[in-house]
Protein backbone atom coordinates (compact mmCIF):
# COMPACT_ATOMS: atom_id res chain seq x y z
CA UNK A 1 0.00 0.00 0.00
CA UNK A 2 0.82 3.78 -0.71
CA UNK A 3 2.38 6.03 1.78
CA UNK A 4 -0.32 7.81 3.98
CA UNK A 5 -1.66 11.29 3.41
CA UNK A 6 -4.15 11.36 6.51
CA UNK A 7 -2.50 11.97 10.02
CA UNK A 8 -3.44 11.17 13.42
CA UNK A 9 -3.77 14.89 14.25
CA UNK A 10 -5.43 15.75 10.96
CA UNK A 11 -7.90 12.64 11.74
CA UNK A 12 -8.84 13.70 14.92
CA UNK A 13 -10.27 17.25 13.71
CA UNK A 14 -12.18 16.80 10.62
CA UNK A 15 -14.80 13.95 10.11
CA UNK A 16 -14.07 13.75 6.72
CA UNK A 17 -9.77 13.97 7.47
CA UNK A 18 -11.05 10.82 9.78
CA UNK A 19 -12.88 8.65 7.32
CA UNK A 20 -9.66 9.43 4.81
CA UNK A 21 -7.56 8.42 7.39
CA UNK A 22 -9.19 5.21 8.27
CA UNK A 23 -9.56 3.90 4.14
CA UNK A 24 -6.05 4.74 3.60
CA UNK A 25 -5.08 1.93 6.20
CA UNK A 26 -7.61 -0.41 4.77
CA UNK A 27 -5.16 -3.03 3.92
CA UNK A 28 -7.73 -5.21 1.90
CA UNK A 29 -7.30 -3.99 -2.21
CA UNK A 30 -11.25 -4.07 -2.78
CA UNK A 31 -11.62 -2.84 0.61
CA UNK A 32 -9.40 0.27 0.25
CA UNK A 33 -11.16 0.92 -3.44
CA UNK A 34 -14.87 1.02 -2.23
CA UNK A 35 -13.43 3.41 0.77
CA UNK A 36 -11.44 5.93 -1.34
CA UNK A 37 -14.67 5.53 -3.83
CA UNK A 38 -16.28 7.13 -1.10
CA UNK A 39 -14.18 9.68 0.36
CA UNK A 40 -12.16 11.33 -2.77
CA UNK A 41 -15.79 12.61 -4.24
CA UNK A 42 -16.10 14.59 -0.56
CA UNK A 43 -12.44 16.29 -1.33
CA UNK A 44 -13.57 17.26 -4.75
CA UNK A 45 -16.61 18.73 -3.91
CA UNK A 46 -14.45 20.65 -0.99
CA UNK A 47 -12.30 21.98 -3.93
CA UNK A 48 -9.36 19.95 -2.67
CA UNK A 49 -8.25 18.20 -6.07
CA UNK A 50 -4.38 17.73 -5.21
CA UNK A 51 -5.35 15.64 -1.77
CA UNK A 52 -8.41 13.78 -4.27
CA UNK A 53 -5.66 12.89 -6.72
CA UNK A 54 -3.29 11.90 -4.11
CA UNK A 55 -5.91 9.56 -2.90
CA UNK A 56 -6.59 8.34 -6.00
CA UNK A 57 -3.28 7.02 -6.93
CA UNK A 58 -3.30 5.06 -3.85
CA UNK A 59 -5.68 2.36 -5.35
CA UNK A 60 -4.17 -0.72 -6.23
CA UNK A 61 -7.20 -1.58 -8.13
CA UNK A 62 -6.40 0.07 -11.52
CA UNK A 63 -10.44 0.25 -12.77
CA UNK A 64 -11.01 2.71 -9.82
CA UNK A 65 -8.00 4.26 -10.09
CA UNK A 66 -8.51 5.53 -13.24
CA UNK A 67 -12.46 6.09 -12.72
CA UNK A 68 -11.44 8.53 -9.60
CA UNK A 69 -8.66 10.05 -11.65
CA UNK A 70 -11.21 11.15 -14.14
CA UNK A 71 -13.73 12.46 -12.11
CA UNK A 72 -10.77 14.60 -10.30
CA UNK A 73 -9.74 15.66 -13.97
CA UNK A 74 -13.16 16.81 -14.67
CA UNK A 75 -13.29 18.55 -11.90
CA UNK A 76 -9.69 20.56 -12.62
CA UNK A 77 -11.05 21.50 -16.38
CA UNK A 78 -14.47 22.56 -14.88
CA UNK A 79 -11.87 25.06 -12.46
CA UNK A 80 -10.04 25.90 -15.58
CA UNK A 81 -6.84 24.29 -14.53
CA UNK A 82 -6.57 22.05 -17.72
CA UNK A 83 -2.98 21.37 -17.58
CA UNK A 84 -3.82 19.99 -14.47
CA UNK A 85 -6.46 18.26 -15.60
CA UNK A 86 -4.57 16.64 -18.93
CA UNK A 87 -1.71 15.50 -16.98
CA UNK A 88 -4.94 13.11 -14.51
CA UNK A 89 -5.93 12.20 -17.55
CA UNK A 90 -2.96 11.21 -19.24
CA UNK A 91 -2.39 9.22 -16.06
CA UNK A 92 -5.30 7.15 -16.79
CA UNK A 93 -3.68 3.71 -17.50
CA UNK A 94 -6.68 1.64 -19.44
CA UNK A 95 -7.36 3.00 -23.01
CA UNK A 96 -11.08 3.46 -23.25
CA UNK A 97 -11.40 5.49 -19.95
CA UNK A 98 -8.47 7.67 -21.24
CA UNK A 99 -10.27 8.61 -24.03
CA UNK A 100 -13.34 9.02 -21.49
CA UNK A 101 -11.20 11.35 -19.06
CA UNK A 102 -10.40 13.65 -22.51
CA UNK A 103 -14.50 13.97 -23.92
CA UNK A 104 -14.83 14.79 -20.19
CA UNK A 105 -12.75 17.64 -19.88
CA UNK A 106 -13.87 18.75 -23.67
CA UNK A 107 -17.22 18.37 -22.33
CA UNK A 108 -16.70 21.02 -19.38
CA UNK A 109 -14.32 23.05 -21.84
CA UNK A 110 -17.76 23.26 -24.14
CA UNK A 111 -20.41 24.04 -21.26
CA UNK A 112 -18.16 26.97 -20.00
CA UNK A 113 -18.25 28.23 -23.63
CA UNK A 114 -14.43 27.96 -24.26
CA UNK A 115 -15.06 26.16 -27.72
CA UNK A 116 -11.73 26.71 -29.46
CA UNK A 117 -10.46 24.36 -26.01
CA UNK A 118 -13.24 22.22 -26.38
CA UNK A 119 -12.44 21.36 -30.36
CA UNK A 120 -8.55 20.81 -29.18
CA UNK A 121 -9.42 18.29 -27.10
CA UNK A 122 -12.10 16.78 -30.19
CA UNK A 123 -9.10 16.90 -32.25
CA UNK A 124 -6.97 14.86 -30.18
CA UNK A 125 -9.86 12.21 -30.07
CA UNK A 126 -9.84 9.27 -32.24
CA UNK A 127 -13.73 9.25 -31.48
CA UNK A 128 -14.89 13.07 -30.62
CA UNK A 129 -18.34 13.00 -31.38
CA UNK A 130 -19.14 13.12 -27.88
CA UNK A 131 -17.07 16.71 -27.47
CA UNK A 132 -18.66 17.91 -30.48
CA UNK A 133 -22.15 17.56 -29.41
CA UNK A 134 -21.32 19.23 -26.03
CA UNK A 135 -20.17 22.08 -28.37
CA UNK A 136 -23.27 22.05 -30.23
CA UNK A 137 -25.19 22.24 -27.77
CA UNK A 138 -23.78 25.51 -25.93
CA UNK A 139 -23.44 27.28 -29.44
CA UNK A 140 -26.84 26.80 -29.77
CA UNK A 141 -28.06 27.76 -26.67
CA UNK A 142 -25.54 30.80 -26.96
CA UNK A 143 -27.67 31.89 -30.15
CA UNK A 144 -25.07 30.75 -32.61
CA UNK A 145 -27.28 28.19 -33.85
CA UNK A 146 -25.76 28.17 -37.71
CA UNK A 147 -22.55 27.86 -35.76
CA UNK A 148 -24.36 24.37 -34.12
CA UNK A 149 -25.66 22.88 -37.27
CA UNK A 150 -22.15 23.15 -38.98
CA UNK A 151 -20.72 21.22 -35.61
CA UNK A 152 -23.33 18.76 -35.75
CA UNK A 153 -22.56 18.35 -39.74
CA UNK A 154 -19.23 17.69 -38.46
CA UNK A 155 -20.75 14.70 -36.21
CA UNK A 156 -19.88 11.20 -37.35
CA UNK A 157 -22.48 9.35 -36.28
CA UNK A 158 -25.80 9.97 -36.56
CA UNK A 159 -26.44 8.54 -33.36
CA UNK A 160 -24.60 11.35 -31.04
CA UNK A 161 -26.11 14.10 -34.00
CA UNK A 162 -29.69 13.17 -32.85
CA UNK A 163 -28.71 13.22 -29.52
CA UNK A 164 -27.37 17.00 -29.55
CA UNK A 165 -30.53 18.24 -31.84
CA UNK A 166 -32.57 16.64 -29.42
CA UNK A 167 -30.98 18.37 -26.61
CA UNK A 168 -31.33 21.77 -28.29
CA UNK A 169 -34.63 21.55 -28.98
CA UNK A 170 -35.39 20.72 -25.32
CA UNK A 171 -33.92 23.51 -24.46
CA UNK A 172 -35.74 25.75 -27.10
CA UNK A 173 -38.80 24.31 -25.82
CA UNK A 174 -37.71 25.30 -22.23
CA UNK A 175 -37.58 28.88 -23.32
CA UNK A 176 -40.47 28.69 -25.67
CA UNK A 177 -39.36 28.58 -28.71
CA UNK A 178 -41.69 25.94 -30.08
CA UNK A 179 -41.11 26.26 -33.52
CA UNK A 180 -37.42 25.97 -33.60
CA UNK A 181 -37.43 23.09 -31.30
CA UNK A 182 -39.26 21.61 -34.15
CA UNK A 183 -37.29 22.18 -37.02
CA UNK A 184 -34.04 20.71 -34.83
CA UNK A 185 -36.08 17.12 -34.20
CA UNK A 186 -37.46 17.22 -37.68
CA UNK A 187 -33.34 16.94 -38.59
CA UNK A 188 -33.27 14.48 -36.43
CA UNK A 189 -35.78 12.28 -37.66
CA UNK A 190 -33.80 12.82 -40.49
CA UNK A 191 -30.61 12.03 -39.45
CA UNK A 192 -32.14 8.82 -38.00
CA UNK A 193 -32.17 7.08 -41.32
CA UNK A 194 -28.64 7.21 -41.02
CA UNK A 195 -27.93 4.70 -38.05
CA UNK A 196 -27.30 1.09 -39.02
CA UNK A 197 -27.90 -0.74 -35.74
CA UNK A 198 -31.83 -1.36 -35.37
CA UNK A 199 -31.55 -0.87 -31.36
CA UNK A 200 -29.79 2.52 -31.58
CA UNK A 201 -32.20 3.62 -34.71
CA UNK A 202 -35.57 2.44 -32.94
CA UNK A 203 -34.52 4.30 -29.36
CA UNK A 204 -33.75 7.21 -31.06
CA UNK A 205 -37.12 7.33 -33.13
CA UNK A 206 -38.99 6.82 -29.85
CA UNK A 207 -37.06 9.92 -27.99
CA UNK A 208 -37.73 11.65 -31.15
CA UNK A 209 -41.00 11.05 -31.07
CA UNK A 210 -41.58 11.89 -27.29
CA UNK A 211 -39.83 15.35 -28.02
CA UNK A 212 -42.42 15.95 -30.64
CA UNK A 213 -44.90 15.22 -28.16
CA UNK A 214 -43.73 17.68 -25.88
CA UNK A 215 -43.56 20.15 -28.53
CA UNK A 216 -46.87 20.03 -29.03
CA UNK A 217 -46.78 18.19 -32.86
CA UNK A 218 -48.42 14.72 -31.71
CA UNK A 219 -48.90 14.06 -35.70
CA UNK A 220 -45.23 14.28 -36.66
CA UNK A 221 -45.04 12.34 -33.31
CA UNK A 222 -47.26 9.56 -34.76
CA UNK A 223 -45.69 9.63 -37.88
CA UNK A 224 -41.91 9.37 -35.79
CA UNK A 225 -43.35 6.29 -33.64
CA UNK A 226 -44.47 4.64 -36.93
CA UNK A 227 -41.07 4.84 -37.72
CA UNK A 228 -40.11 2.96 -34.62
CA UNK A 229 -42.48 0.46 -35.17
CA UNK A 230 -41.17 -0.42 -38.63
CA UNK A 231 -37.87 -0.34 -36.92
CA UNK A 232 -38.62 -2.34 -34.31
CA UNK A 233 -40.09 -5.32 -35.96
CA UNK A 234 -37.11 -5.64 -37.64
CA UNK A 235 -35.19 -6.54 -35.03
CA UNK A 236 -34.81 -10.37 -34.20
CA UNK A 237 -33.21 -10.41 -30.61
CA UNK A 238 -35.03 -10.23 -27.24
CA UNK A 239 -34.92 -6.40 -27.86
CA UNK A 240 -37.60 -6.35 -30.31
CA UNK A 241 -40.62 -6.36 -27.67
CA UNK A 242 -38.72 -3.96 -25.88
CA UNK A 243 -38.99 -1.46 -28.73
CA UNK A 244 -42.10 -2.42 -29.53
CA UNK A 245 -43.17 -1.55 -25.90
CA UNK A 246 -41.57 1.70 -25.80
CA UNK A 247 -43.64 2.50 -29.30
CA UNK A 248 -47.02 1.69 -28.18
CA UNK A 249 -46.49 3.80 -25.11
CA UNK A 250 -45.59 6.62 -27.46
CA UNK A 251 -48.35 6.47 -29.73
CA UNK A 252 -50.68 6.35 -26.71
CA UNK A 253 -48.82 9.65 -25.47
CA UNK A 254 -49.25 11.24 -28.97
CA UNK A 255 -52.91 10.61 -29.27
CA UNK A 256 -53.34 7.62 -30.96
CA UNK A 257 -55.10 4.60 -28.78
CA UNK A 258 -55.54 2.32 -32.27
CA UNK A 259 -51.82 2.78 -32.88
CA UNK A 260 -50.97 1.48 -29.80
CA UNK A 261 -52.82 -1.09 -29.68
CA UNK A 262 -52.12 -2.43 -32.94
CA UNK A 263 -48.37 -2.34 -32.02
CA UNK A 264 -49.01 -3.87 -28.37
CA UNK A 265 -50.22 -6.56 -29.87
CA UNK A 266 -47.01 -7.73 -31.48
CA UNK A 267 -45.46 -7.89 -28.60
CA UNK A 268 -44.66 -11.25 -26.63
CA UNK A 269 -43.31 -11.28 -24.20
CA UNK A 270 -45.31 -10.36 -21.29
CA UNK A 271 -42.62 -8.77 -18.69
CA UNK A 272 -43.00 -5.95 -21.79
CA UNK A 273 -46.69 -6.08 -22.64
CA UNK A 274 -47.32 -5.47 -18.14
CA UNK A 275 -44.46 -2.41 -18.45
CA UNK A 276 -46.67 -0.81 -21.86
CA UNK A 277 -50.22 -1.16 -19.94
CA UNK A 278 -48.55 0.29 -17.04
CA UNK A 279 -47.32 3.39 -19.10
CA UNK A 280 -51.41 3.02 -20.86
CA UNK A 281 -52.60 3.69 -16.82
CA UNK A 282 -50.60 6.62 -15.98
CA UNK A 283 -51.77 8.04 -19.45
CA UNK A 284 -55.37 7.45 -18.66
CA UNK A 285 -54.94 8.50 -15.20
CA UNK A 286 -53.47 11.82 -16.63
CA UNK A 287 -56.35 12.13 -18.75
CA UNK A 288 -58.74 11.91 -16.31
CA UNK A 289 -59.97 8.29 -17.78
CA UNK A 290 -59.72 7.02 -14.23
CA UNK A 291 -61.27 3.92 -15.25
CA UNK A 292 -59.54 3.44 -17.80
CA UNK A 293 -56.59 3.57 -15.80
CA UNK A 294 -57.54 1.21 -13.17
CA UNK A 295 -58.36 -0.88 -16.01
CA UNK A 296 -55.18 -1.58 -17.66
CA UNK A 297 -53.14 -1.06 -14.55
CA UNK A 298 -55.63 -4.35 -13.44
CA UNK A 299 -54.65 -6.03 -16.40
CA UNK A 300 -50.86 -5.57 -16.41
CA UNK A 301 -50.95 -6.93 -13.02
CA UNK A 302 -53.18 -10.11 -14.44
CA UNK A 303 -50.47 -10.17 -17.09
CA UNK A 304 -47.61 -10.72 -14.71
CA UNK A 305 -49.33 -12.94 -12.43
CA UNK A 306 -49.98 -15.71 -15.33
CA UNK A 307 -46.39 -15.40 -16.58
CA UNK A 308 -44.62 -18.71 -16.00
CA UNK A 309 -41.23 -18.98 -14.90
CA UNK A 310 -39.91 -20.67 -18.37
CA UNK A 311 -41.33 -18.17 -20.01
CA UNK A 312 -39.33 -15.25 -17.59
CA UNK A 313 -36.37 -14.31 -19.54
CA UNK A 314 -35.65 -11.75 -16.31
CA UNK A 315 -37.13 -12.42 -13.07
CA UNK A 316 -35.50 -9.62 -11.49
CA UNK A 317 -37.43 -7.17 -13.87
CA UNK A 318 -40.61 -8.74 -13.77
CA UNK A 319 -40.36 -8.31 -9.53
CA UNK A 320 -39.51 -4.72 -10.41
CA UNK A 321 -41.91 -4.15 -12.23
CA UNK A 322 -44.67 -5.70 -9.50
CA UNK A 323 -42.98 -3.29 -6.91
CA UNK A 324 -43.72 -0.50 -9.48
CA UNK A 325 -47.48 -1.63 -10.36
CA UNK A 326 -48.14 -1.78 -6.52
CA UNK A 327 -46.69 1.37 -5.76
CA UNK A 328 -48.60 2.79 -8.78
CA UNK A 329 -52.22 1.43 -7.37
CA UNK A 330 -51.53 3.30 -4.28
CA UNK A 331 -51.08 6.46 -6.55
CA UNK A 332 -54.52 5.66 -7.76
CA UNK A 333 -56.29 6.05 -4.73
CA UNK A 334 -56.42 2.11 -3.90
CA UNK A 335 -54.24 1.78 -1.16
CA UNK A 336 -55.84 -2.05 -0.12
CA UNK A 337 -54.91 -3.17 -3.64
CA UNK A 338 -51.78 -1.57 -3.76
CA UNK A 339 -51.05 -3.54 0.15
CA UNK A 340 -52.32 -6.94 -1.58
CA UNK A 341 -50.00 -6.82 -4.33
CA UNK A 342 -46.96 -5.90 -2.54
CA UNK A 343 -47.21 -8.34 -0.02
CA UNK A 344 -47.97 -10.87 -2.96
CA UNK A 345 -44.42 -10.14 -4.69
CA UNK A 346 -42.69 -13.49 -3.73
CA UNK A 347 -39.18 -11.57 -4.19
CA UNK A 348 -38.51 -10.21 -0.21
CA UNK A 349 -36.12 -7.54 -1.12
CA UNK A 350 -38.58 -6.22 -3.60
CA UNK A 351 -41.79 -7.23 -1.73
CA UNK A 352 -40.07 -4.73 1.14
CA UNK A 353 -39.34 -2.22 -1.37
CA UNK A 354 -42.99 -2.32 -2.72
CA UNK A 355 -44.33 -2.23 1.20
CA UNK A 356 -42.45 1.01 1.60
CA UNK A 357 -43.48 2.62 -1.73
CA UNK A 358 -46.84 1.70 -0.85
CA UNK A 359 -46.68 3.15 2.95
CA UNK A 360 -44.43 6.26 1.71
CA UNK A 361 -47.38 7.29 -1.14
CA UNK A 362 -50.33 6.86 1.02
CA UNK A 363 -49.04 8.88 4.31
CA UNK A 364 -48.53 11.61 1.04
CA UNK A 365 -52.32 11.38 0.40
CA UNK A 366 -53.21 11.32 4.09
CA UNK A 367 -54.47 7.50 4.38
CA UNK A 368 -52.75 7.45 7.75
CA UNK A 369 -54.38 3.77 8.78
CA UNK A 370 -53.70 2.12 5.19
CA UNK A 371 -50.30 3.29 5.24
CA UNK A 372 -49.65 1.95 8.64
CA UNK A 373 -51.02 -1.36 7.64
CA UNK A 374 -48.65 -1.25 4.66
CA UNK A 375 -46.22 -0.51 7.24
CA UNK A 376 -46.72 -3.18 9.85
CA UNK A 377 -46.27 -5.90 6.85
CA UNK A 378 -42.66 -5.12 6.59
CA UNK A 379 -41.32 -7.80 8.97
CA UNK A 380 -37.40 -6.59 9.58
CA UNK A 381 -37.38 -3.49 11.91
CA UNK A 382 -34.03 -2.12 9.37
CA UNK A 383 -36.78 -2.23 6.56
CA UNK A 384 -39.39 -0.45 8.96
CA UNK A 385 -36.74 2.21 9.93
CA UNK A 386 -36.51 3.30 6.70
CA UNK A 387 -39.81 3.01 5.87
CA UNK A 388 -40.69 5.52 9.18
CA UNK A 389 -38.23 7.67 7.49
CA UNK A 390 -40.05 7.34 3.60
CA UNK A 391 -43.22 8.02 5.29
CA UNK A 392 -41.82 10.95 7.25
CA UNK A 393 -41.16 12.78 4.39
CA UNK A 394 -44.75 12.14 3.17
CA UNK A 395 -45.63 14.59 6.06
CA UNK A 396 -43.59 16.86 5.36
CA UNK A 397 -44.40 17.27 1.77
CA UNK A 398 -47.69 17.66 3.19
CA UNK A 399 -46.55 20.67 5.62
CA UNK A 400 -47.52 18.44 8.64
CA UNK A 401 -44.54 18.87 10.33
CA UNK A 402 -45.74 17.93 13.82
CA UNK A 403 -46.19 14.32 11.99
CA UNK A 404 -43.33 13.67 10.08
CA UNK A 405 -41.38 14.43 13.59
CA UNK A 406 -43.39 12.07 15.39
CA UNK A 407 -42.74 9.43 12.52
CA UNK A 408 -38.88 9.93 13.11
CA UNK A 409 -38.82 9.91 16.63
CA UNK A 410 -40.67 6.71 16.14
CA UNK A 411 -38.01 5.72 13.61
CA UNK A 412 -34.99 6.81 16.07
CA UNK A 413 -36.33 4.39 18.50
CA UNK A 414 -36.94 1.68 16.46
CA UNK A 415 -33.34 1.90 15.09
CA UNK A 416 -31.47 0.55 18.27
CA UNK A 417 -33.39 -2.95 17.88
CA UNK A 418 -31.69 -2.80 14.27
CA UNK A 419 -29.06 -5.74 14.81
CA UNK A 420 -27.06 -4.51 11.06
CA UNK A 421 -24.85 -2.02 12.38
CA UNK A 422 -24.01 -0.22 9.35
CA UNK A 423 -27.95 -0.19 9.00
CA UNK A 424 -28.50 1.41 11.97
CA UNK A 425 -25.82 3.86 11.39
CA UNK A 426 -27.20 5.00 8.49
CA UNK A 427 -30.34 5.41 9.25
CA UNK A 428 -29.66 7.81 12.00
CA UNK A 429 -27.94 9.50 9.94
CA UNK A 430 -30.72 9.68 7.76
CA UNK A 431 -33.27 10.69 10.85
CA UNK A 432 -30.54 13.64 11.86
CA UNK A 433 -30.44 14.94 8.39
CA UNK A 434 -34.35 15.31 8.43
CA UNK A 435 -33.96 16.83 11.81
CA UNK A 436 -31.81 19.33 10.85
CA UNK A 437 -33.93 20.73 7.90
CA UNK A 438 -36.44 20.87 10.14
CA UNK A 439 -34.28 23.30 12.60
CA UNK A 440 -34.16 20.71 15.15
CA UNK A 441 -30.49 21.19 15.73
CA UNK A 442 -30.19 19.55 18.93
CA UNK A 443 -32.32 16.22 18.25
CA UNK A 444 -29.73 16.28 14.65
CA UNK A 445 -26.95 16.03 16.40
CA UNK A 446 -28.40 13.08 18.81
CA UNK A 447 -28.88 11.51 16.30
CA UNK A 448 -25.57 12.51 14.48
CA UNK A 449 -23.90 11.17 17.63
CA UNK A 450 -25.73 8.13 17.74
CA UNK A 451 -24.69 6.77 14.33
CA UNK A 452 -20.71 7.97 15.35
CA UNK A 453 -21.00 5.49 18.49
CA UNK A 454 -22.82 3.01 15.86
CA UNK A 455 -19.87 3.54 13.10
CA UNK A 456 -17.43 2.75 15.32
CA UNK A 457 -18.65 -0.69 16.47
CA UNK A 458 -19.08 -1.70 12.51
CA UNK A 459 -16.32 -4.01 11.93
CA UNK A 460 -16.20 -4.32 7.99
CA UNK A 461 -12.99 -1.41 7.64
CA UNK A 462 -14.80 -0.01 4.13
CA UNK A 463 -18.65 -0.48 5.40
CA UNK A 464 -17.38 2.29 8.19
CA UNK A 465 -15.70 4.72 5.59
CA UNK A 466 -18.42 4.61 3.68
CA UNK A 467 -20.94 5.10 6.54
CA UNK A 468 -18.97 8.15 8.33
CA UNK A 469 -18.72 9.87 4.20
CA UNK A 470 -22.26 9.66 4.63
CA UNK A 471 -22.38 11.59 7.99
CA UNK A 472 -19.77 13.80 6.19
CA UNK A 473 -22.44 14.77 3.37
CA UNK A 474 -25.54 15.31 5.74
CA UNK A 475 -23.54 17.34 7.92
CA UNK A 476 -22.03 19.27 5.41
CA UNK A 477 -22.59 23.04 5.72
CA UNK A 478 -24.52 22.89 9.16
CA UNK A 479 -23.49 24.86 12.36
CA UNK A 480 -23.88 21.73 14.65
CA UNK A 481 -20.69 21.35 16.72
CA UNK A 482 -19.02 17.80 15.99
CA UNK A 483 -15.32 18.78 17.03
CA UNK A 484 -15.69 15.78 19.10
CA UNK A 485 -16.83 13.32 16.73
CA UNK A 486 -13.66 12.01 14.72
CA UNK A 487 -11.64 11.35 18.49
CA UNK A 488 -14.85 9.67 19.61
CA UNK A 489 -14.95 7.49 16.66
CA UNK A 490 -11.15 6.47 16.30
CA UNK A 491 -11.23 6.14 20.26
CA UNK A 492 -13.93 4.20 20.04
CA UNK A 493 -13.24 2.54 17.08
CA UNK A 494 -9.68 0.78 18.14
CA UNK A 495 -11.56 -0.50 21.27
CA UNK A 496 -13.85 -2.67 18.76
CA UNK A 497 -11.27 -3.66 16.38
Amino acid sequence: MSEHFISRQDAEKDLLSCAAYLGERINSIDGHAEAMIAVVPQYLAQGNVDLAAELSNTIDDPFTRDRLLIAVAETCAAKDDDEYAFQLADAVEDPGLRIQAFESIGLQKAAKGQFDKAREVASSMPHPDGVLVGVAVRQAADGFEDDAMKTIDEIEHAGAAITALIEIAMRKLQSDDAEKAITFLEQAVEESDDIEHREEQARARCDIGNAFVEAGRNDKAIETFDKARETAETIDNIHRDAFLSLTAQGFLHAGSLDLADRTLDLVKDKTHMASALLGYSREFWKQDKKDDALESLEEAFAILESQHERETRDQKSRFRLLTTIAAQFAGFERGERAIQVAEGIKDEQQRTAALSQVASILALRKEDEQASQAYRAITEDSDRVFALIGMSDSKEKNEDQAGATELLSEASHLSETVPQLTMRATAYVEIGKRYLSFGEAEKAREAFSASVDTTAQIRDESARVTTLVSLVEATAGSDIDLSDFPGRLLQQGARSA
